[in-house]
């Protein structure tokens, strides 16, 4: 807790919570649309209405105004007056909503890559289409379900009458809970594990709740916002939910983000910048520890394990082995996730060889103030003396020094 409320008082959660909020007003309404006419394919449009109202529940009475009002915007959109351009910008509205929600999902997970094009372009539309109906199939089939005449005399019954009722007042938050799990779980550009995405859907839902609740409040007893605002009130209280609702998905994921990884907890300053000597050696000790397990015919190194064991962020991780990858000193294997192997023979690496990899990826700058030659001289011969004595060891070499040693 201490750790997330560092994260919020850095203000970039909010930030991105405020970029949300923009995209979603710019895209509600196409999104809707879109989600609309797939549900009209099945003939269960009619549930968006009550989806949309369950979302809007915190505004209280303004919630089935509001509501209303989408819906008659979603259904005097013409698809068929739009033309090719229009029909072009009103996907690539829908889309850069997801592409803007993946990349907030990324940074509280230390990603800085979002998915490739391909991927980015079949993985969002399926979202759009495929997600609108998973969710309000979820909450015709649970309605449906409760008001099943066998249900309900089972519900009649005495003894299970207490049962029936509790059932029916958790069902929705459950929903709530399993949707929030596989947004936490799909979203992020990494592999998150079940257990960490469930205990921040936990976190989230709760939030929600607690935070909904309070807003409700808030609305029904603003009578001077209401004076003050008059008409606007209602897209004043809008936005602000909004913007609410963002900031508790993204801290759900920053508890989901710390629940994988709990190295990071022990160490609060996991994001301050790698310094040149951090760097130089984690890649070294990268090279070092994949290179050990490909001589003992062990299974690759996994990304996740050089997380946890290294106790640095996604974006550091990277940093270190973009150049790595880019001389094909480590190639990437995907038998069981990403993992990675040498490149080369490692009888064929020498420390140097990594060293000199990494100090190029710095692009040192020239100097543009005044220098001594005697101390360029003196930092030369250092540097040169370091290279030298590293180029007298492989990689091979190390590993088998390390095994002599133990021995």
């Amino acid at each position: 807790m201490r750790l997330i409320w560092r994260d919020l008082a850095q203000g970039e959660l909010n930030l991105r919570a405020m970029s949300l909020v923009f995209t979603t007003l710019l895209s509600l309404v196409p999104m809707i649309a879109v989600a609309f006419s797939v549900l009209k394919a099945f003939g269960v449009h009619n549930q968006l209405s009550p989806f949309l109202l369950t979302l809007l529940e915190p505004l209280g009475e303004k919630g089935p105004e509001l509501t209303a009002q989408i819906i008659g915007f979603v259904q005097n959109i013409q698809v068929g007056v739009l033309g090719f351009v229009g029909l072009a910008m009103l996907f690539y509205t829908i889309i850069s909503l997801v592409q803007k929600i993946e990349q907030a999902f990324n940074y509280v997970w230390q990603v800085e890559q979002i998915r490739p094009l391909a991927r980015r372009f079949t993985d969002y539309l399926s979202v759009v289409m495929i997600g609108p109906v998973m969710v309000v199939a979820i909450i015709g089939m649970t309605g449906n379900l409760f008001q099943h005449h066998l249900v309900q005399q089972i519900g009649e019954a005495t003894s299970l009458s207490v049962v029936f009722i509790t059932l029916s007042q958790i069902v929705p938050y459950i929903m709530m809970l399993a949707v929030l799990t596989l947004l936490y779980r799909f979203i992020p550009n990494t592999k998150v594990k079940l257990l960490p995405a469930v205990l921040g859907a936990l976190f989230a839902a709760g939030l929600w709740i607690l935070i909904g609740s309070a807003f409700a409040y808030f609305v029904a007893s603003s009578s001077s916002y209401t004076a003050i605002y008059s008409s606007f009130a209602i897209l004043f209280f809008f936005i602000l939910w909004f913007y609410l609702m963002w900031l508790i998905l993204l801290v759900g994921s920053q508890v989901a983000f710390y629940s994988q990884y709990p190295v990071f907890i022990r160490r609060p300053d996991y994001q301050r910048p790698l310094s040149i000597q951090d760097y130089e050696q984690l890649g070294m000790m990268i090279m070092l520890a994949v290179s050990q397990r490909f001589y003992q015919q062990q299974t690759a190194l996994e990304y996740e394990q050089l997380i946890t064991t290294t106790g640095i962020s996604h974006r550091q991780l990277d940093e270190v082995l973009a150049p790595l990858l880019t001389a094909k000193l480590l190639v990437v294997t995907e038998a069981k996730g990403k993992s990675y192997q040498p490149g080369r023979d490692i009888a064929m690496i020498t420390l140097a060889d990594v060293l000199i990899t990494l100090r190029q990826a710095k692009n040192k700058r020239e100097l543009t103030w005044p220098t001594s030659s005697l101390m360029t001289s003196y930092l030369a011969k250092a540097e040169q003396a370091q290279l030298e004595l590293l180029t007298t060891k492989t990689l091979r070499q190390i590993i088998m020094d390390d095994i002599d040693a133990e021995r």
